[in-house]
């Protein structure tokens, strides 16, 4: 039975458009699940170029060990993405069965293995059952469709309850250009890098080491500044598949200035991918924003708002709609980053609480209490050093987490 839709979920999910050059098939494999789609592939036009962001867990899966090698090439043809199980500490015979896939997938779409790209999402420790991937590339390759956004979407989905896709346009050189991604995560997320599984593709002309440095740029800005509950997973993985169809120049730099409005909506967009990620963290009731300022410097400030964030005392008294500020002191104090006590400046919801060190004279908790019960929660924290500054983006922790990981391979 799937699980119900997260409280936090948005009212609508956007159509994506096409993008020239790029077809989706997705496939009820049975490689965990019964009866919905748990396998999804991506096939790209010859002259495509990618670029991503991993994981750097030290316990890295065989899909991602095998995309940061395949990624020196510049060049993405296919994507196969699998849910149910995540190919991780599966010894030599993990690592053999990327390279079945890659070689399978190569050989049916007319394309090197190094062009492919694998995936996998899903339970730790358990083989994957290659075969049933292997055997279904023929007959995805005949369902293949420039307009199967959602379906491919749905098809990575483990733990979430909603899927998740954004899209956004822009211009480069006076040429319309579009961008879509969708995204899955809902538990086991503190990136490191990028996000669970995520994929962006778009039509832009761009070289490789353009869609890199973006890449990497726009991460920072986004999805490692989200967490749901502190554990980074062993699958992160982002890639970005850019066909080149679009009619304009050929972009070579990230620095050119002709870019300028689409790196802002790639920015824009993987913000709102990280956000969703966010949304629909396991058992989440509250979606919350933490502004820090006044820090030594931005990572400082990410540093002091990413401890507020993962902290279970805060998450829990957000939870149990508890305005108690202490923790998030305590919180501060515990991220090894320069503070002054006594020019700490605390708000929840706009409303002041703390200020010089103390609690602002005649603090009134009524509206703060008001302010818990809603769905978004936002904290702002000045901790008196000087200009730093982050924003980032998590959930509260219930029970509901509990629940589903307790029983996540039962």
């Amino acid at each position: 039975m799937a699980p119900p839709v997260s409280p936090l979920a948005p009212a609508s999910t956007p159509a994506l458009a096409p993008i020239p050059g790029v077809r989706f098939a997705s496939f009820a494999a049975g490689i965990r699940y019964k009866a919905r789609a748990d396998l999804m592939i991506a096939v790209c036009d010859p002259g495509t170029a990618v670029g991503g962001v991993l994981t750097r867990s030290l316990t890295a899966s065989a899909p991602v060990l095998s995309c940061r090698d395949h990624l020196k090439g510049g060049s993405g043809r296919v994507l196969v993405v699998n849910a149910g199980n995540a190919n991780t500490f599966t010894g030599r015979q993990g690592v053999k069965d990327v390279a079945d896939t890659c070689a399978a997938a190569a050989r049916e779409f007319g394309c090197k293995p190094e062009e492919v790209f694998v995936s996998s999402t899903g339970t730790i420790g358990v083989r994957l059952p290659a075969e049933k991937i292997l055997n279904a590339l023929p007959q995805m390759k005949t369902a293949l469709s420039e307009a199967a956004w959602m379906d491919a979407a749905r098809a990575i989905m483990t733990t979430d309850t909603f899927p998740k896709l954004v899209t956004r346009t822009a211009k480069i050189g006076g040429a319309p250009v579009t961008i879509n991604g969708f995204c899955k995560g809902s538990g086991m997320i503190a990136p490191d890098m990028g996000t669970m599984l995520a994929y962006v593709f778009t039509d832009a002309k761009l070289s490789a080491n353009a869609v890199q440095a973006m890449l990497a740029t726009g991460t920072d800005k986004s999805f490692n500044c989200m967490t749901v509950d502190s554990d980074t997973s062993t699958s992160d993985t982002l890639l970005m598949f850019a066909t080149g169809k679009a009619a304009h120049d050929a972009v070579t730099d990230a620095g050119d200035p002709r870019i300028q409005d689409f790196r802002a909506a790639l920015d824009e967009l993987l913000i709102e991918m990280a956000q969703l990620v966010a949304r629909d963290g396991e058992g989440a009731t509250k979606f919350i924003e933490i502004r820090v300022t006044g820090a030594e410097h931005d990572q400082a400030a990410k540093r002091i708002a990413l401890s507020i964030a993962n902290s279970p005392l805060v998450k829990t008294a957000i939870a149990g709609e508890d305005a108690n500020w202490g923790r998030i002191v305590m919180a501060v104090g515990k991220a090894g980053e320069r503070a002054d006590r006594d020019k700490l400046a605390i708000a929840i919801g706009g409303v002041v609480i703390t200020r010089d060190g103390e609690p602002v004279p005649g603090y009134d908790e009524t509206p703060v209490v008001a302010h818990m019960k809603g769905q978004k929660i936002d904290i702002d924290v000045d901790v008196g050093i000087a200009k730093g500054k982050a924003t980032v983006w998590t959930c509260d922790l219930t029970h509901g987490y509990i629940d589903i990981n307790g029983s996540y391979r039962t």
